[in-house]
């Protein structure tokens, strides 16, 4: 019950939904950088939704099977081939034993999440299978895969629904800008009101450094700090702060230049201010966003974003009751 990996694709990683309880350890979550992609696919295939997946930034992997699986692919628009014939995203279907799926070069999105019936066996690491590469823990010996590795599977609990298909209301419509909503942060003080009224109103474009690490923003005008009496352990830069935790989604600027939103395999803290976080609900989107496209930050109240929370567990709800 093993997969050939013939070409590895840009960044192909073995993830899950992450793992947990790890934060104050200084161990981010990792797992799928857009979890709504990860569960639908496993959903699909009948897995636990937690199942370990391919998640294929931008240029997919060419793999061999050498068993018959049914698989099922969702997130970037990256359509898959079988042995060179196109097949359908968002959809169950068979690979037979000793044919070769690969993909198109992405058209929307920026990650594909491939699942595999009965998911990719690898030891769990702190509850998890994902790969977390910085700290070489989970995955597939702590790395983004190669060619030459070999995949094992686990065996499925119950057979899949070859042509089960995603809803349409339930495919993610993928945009070339995206308005990400931002909770203000703990350090959104430090900003003078010119430069935070700017850094809301203007548009940022995508950096090439756009990875599960985080997503660094260029084009807007450069943030300007109220002037201060640098305390203690913070330096003089006026975008440091003595050492804080950061959470994920939170956004920083180190020298007021360039904010970085941090994502699933981002450092727990620093000493960089934080001016906000994009909430929960649009971390998915962020995960999605091909680098040179345009993103607007919106300023939302604690409210507004419990309220989108409780939508997203709506949208995951539909997903688990999906026909």
């Amino acid at each position: 019950m093993t997969i050939d990996v013939i070409k590895p694709g840009l960044a192909t990683s073995i993830q899950d939904t992450g793992r947990q309880g790890n934060y104050h350890l200084g161990i981010p979550p990792s797992g799928g950088m857009d979890q709504r992609s990860l569960r639908a696919a496993n959903l699909l295939l009948g897995n636990p939704e937690g199942a370990a997946v391919l998640e294929c930034a931008l240029m997919g992997p060419e793999l061999q099977f050498n068993e018959s699986r049914c698989v099922a692919a969702c997130g970037a628009e990256m359509t898959p081939r079988l042995d060179g014939e196109p097949q359908p995203l968002n959809e169950v279907f068979q690979v037979p034993a000793g044919s070769t799926l690969s993909f198109d070069f992405v058209k929307a999105g920026a990650r594909l999440y491939l699942a595999i019936e009965g998911g990719i066996d690898v030891p769990e690491k702190l509850g998890s299978r994902s790969t977390y590469s910085l700290g070489s823990l989970g995955g597939l010996e702590g790395r983004p895969l190669q060619a030459g590795d070999q995949l094992d599977l686990l065996p499925a609990a119950t057979p899949a629904d070859e042509g089960r298909r995603l809803p349409e209301l339930l495919v993610p419509n993928f945009s070339k800008h995206y308005m990400l909503r931002v909770v203000p942060g703990i350090y959104d003080h430090r900003l003078t009101d010119e430069s935070r009224e700017r850094f809301y109103e203007e548009d940022w474009t995508v950096a090439s450094e756009a990875d599960r690490i985080g997503y660094r923003m260029k084009g807007g005008s450069q943030l300007s700090f109220i002037d201060r009496e640098p305390p203690f352990g913070a330096g003089d830069d006026p975008s440091n702060i003595v050492d804080a935790c950061y959470p994920m989604g939170s956004i920083q600027v180190p020298s007021g230049s360039e904010p970085i939103i941090l994502h699933r395999d981002a450092v727990t803290g620093g000493g960089y201010a934080m001016i906000g976080t994009v909430i929960s609900a649009d971390m998915d989107w962020v995960g999605q966003v091909q680098p040179h496209q345009e993103i607007r930050f919106v300023r939302v109240s604690l409210e507004e974003a419990l309220a989108a929370r409780a939508e997203y567990q709506q949208l995951m709800a539909a997903l688990r009751q999906m026909p």
